[in-house]
């Protein structure tokens, strides 16, 4: 009986532990300014350490000779033999511990310039900054250039622990002053709160238990602020973007698409557009190994099963419908260049973005940031541990976020191709027009703007506005023919590329709109180019009745003519007489 209650005990606590919210947060500072003692500091006083690493511990700090026979906690993340052996920090180190409100994954991260690149691999994935400054010497420029690196990755919040108060006597005078110069530069950086507290890592005054040493404190400790700072709303919960990783078919009956939910939420029943092709479905379950859910959302990883029988593969993404991230193969981009190698603008490489792969070059380099000065200077190279803003363009469509709304569909990381080496770790700034091959043959309309005002200042034939629409993709240069044609024959016409429009927003009805307004003036409106997503295609079907679609195959909603892209003129023929049997043109014209 005792057996199964202690059990029941164990299974309970591992239930409890499993639902804690987890929190990671990444330690960063110039070089002795103590991040590896403020860890330790927290692990211990958790009780966070295994007693083999303490005594192991405790036999290292003896035989450094640790003043007054402390505890060298440095040494519980310090773990390479160089690390040790310098007393600093090269590699990041992650380390785990939890207390009755959270769980927390730690990342202490290297302090020296020369190892910056370290220290943004370890950032990447923080929801909270820990920067420590020495009270002692103030805001160092290293201080600043962290901080810096900490808003650029996206991390929201940021905890200033101001260490070795001890070494000042604790003076709040000090304090304030420290506080005040970090405040002047750090507003600027964009994070939602900037928290400041007085500490002593060797003694533990302010990190995890109150100070008796700091009556004048009202920040508390570091704890308390690891354990109240608000995270859940930092988390996109908006966007669906779920890449797809694997395609599972284990049997005739089951076919699943496996992959991580990069932002968002995902619920049994919702109405999903599978990029790029477009195709629109529903979702019939989400499964786990565990079995089904009614949702998921980030970070969780699941299969998710569709009602329809759709072509989805690695690669795609799965999306909600009127929540699209941006197609481009283009884009600005910053970049944390992390090969000794230096970049060769001649060379292409390999660019990891979601489950795709694809081939990039860097166009052009905008601007590198000074890391002393954290100013933006023309750059003509660009080396290890540099952080610049570039121009990139991809061999294949991506399905993009801007780094700063979706941290996840906003990163990716280039690769040498050759060696296979992770060469920079990027984040998308801006995503740029697509220039699509067919518009830049088509170059642009073939009327000028005097002819279409002459058109109207002498008329032509009697029509009102009309939409044709095309139900399959036909090259832009077919669209500009035509337009030519039926000007030619007496319509007021236009083209509305549809590509320029997906562009330049994610609103479905914006196509309908711009095409309202052309139909208004009494233009035939010419909408060339494929629909973005399926609800710009259905919302101009609802918006129009004066809407004639030309199709090569008899496939198209509603009214719809059979045409041939290599025969406009055919094509023009076919229009003229459709608009005149639905009394689009006047009778007597």
């Amino acid at each position: 009986m005792q057996a199964e209650l202690t059990l029941e005990g164990v299974e309970e606590y591992l239930r409890q532990h499993e639902q804690k919210e987890l929190l990671r947060f990444v330690a960063v500072g110039s070089v002795d300014d103590g991040k590896s003692t403020l860890i330790g500091r927290l692990l211990h006083d958790t009780h966070g350490i295994y007693e083999d690493q303490l005594a192991a511990v405790e036999s290292a700090s003896k035989k450094r000779g640790s003043a007054g026979d402390k505890l060298d906690l440095a040494l519980l993340t310090d773990g390479l033999k160089a690390e040790r052996e310098q007393g600093i920090t090269i590699d990041v180190a992650y380390r785990y511990f939890s207390t009755d409100q959270r769980k927390f994954i730690i990342a202490d991260t290297p302090g020296h310039v020369q190892y910056t690149r370290n220290m943004a691999t370890g950032a990447s994935t923080a929801d909270v900054a820990l920067i420590l400054i020495d009270a002692r010497l103030g805001v160092l420029q290293q201080s600043r250039r962290h901080a810096y690196i900490a808003s650029l990755l996206g991390i929201p919040h940021l905890a200033v622990c101001v260490n070795k108060m001890d070494l000042v006597d604790f003076d709040e005078a000090r304090f304030l002053e420290i506080r005040d110069d970090f405040r002047g530069f750090s507003d600027g950086l964009g994070f939602k709160d900037v928290h400041f507290v007085p500490v002593s890592a060797i003694d533990g005054d302010n990190v995890v238990h109150p100070s008796r040493r700091t009556p004048w404190n009202r920040a508390g400790t570091v704890l308390q602020y690891l354990e109240t700072v608000p995270i859940a709303d930092d988390r996109n919960l908006s966007d669906l973007r779920f890449p797809v990783q694997y395609v599972l078919r284990p049997n005739l009956d089951y076919r699943g698409f496996a992959g991580q939910v990069l932002s968002g939420v995902v619920r049994k029943g919702d109405e999903i557009v599978i990029m790029p092709s477009g195709k629109v479905s529903r979702v019939a379950a989400i499964d786990t190994f565990e079995g089904e859910l009614t949702e998921a959302y980030a970070p969780m990883s699941v299969a998710v099963r569709l009602a329809d029988e759709i072509d989805v593969s690695r690669g795609d993404m799965i999306v909600h419908q009127g929540r699209e991230p941006f197609r481009a193969r283009r884009a600005i981009a910053n970049l944390v260049w992390m090969s000794e190698r230096p970049l060769d603008v001649s060379r292409s490489y390999l660019l990891k973005h979601t489950t795709r792969m694809v081939r990039a070059r860097i166009d052009r380099l905008l601007g590198k940031t000074d890391l002393e000065t954290l100013v933006e200077h023309p750059a003509g190279a660009l080396v290890l541990n540099d952080i610049a803003r570039v121009e990139l363009s991809f061999n294949q469509q991506l399905f993009l976020d801007r780094y700063r709304d979706n941290r996840g569909a906003g990163a990716f990381v280039l690769i040498d191709a050759i060696s296979n080496d992770t060469v920079a770790a990027g984040m998308i700034d801006e995503p740029l027009e697509e220039q699509r091959e067919d518009r830049r043959q088509a170059d642009r309309s073939r009327i000028t703007g005097a002819e279409r005002r002459a058109r109207l200042a002498r008329g032509g034939l009697g029509h009102s506005g009309f939409v044709i629409a095309f139900a399959e993709s036909m090259p832009l240069a077919f669209g500009y023919e035509l337009e030519r044609l039926l000007f030619d024959a007496g319509l007021v016409t236009t083209v509305i590329d549809l590509g320029e429009l997906a562009d330049a927003s994610r609103s479905e009805r914006l196509i309908a709109d711009v095409a309202s307004q052309c139909v208004r003036a009494g233009v035939v409106t010419l909408l060339v180019g494929d629909f973005p997503r399926a609800a710009d295609r259905d919302e101009v079907v609802a918006r129009f009745e004066e809407l004639l679609w030309l199709s090569p195959q008899a496939d198209a909603p509603r009214d719809h003519a059979v045409v041939s892209a290599t025969d406009p003129e055919a094509a023009a023929a076919v229009v003229l007489r459709r608009l005149r049997a639905r009394g689009a043109i006047d009778p007597d014209a």
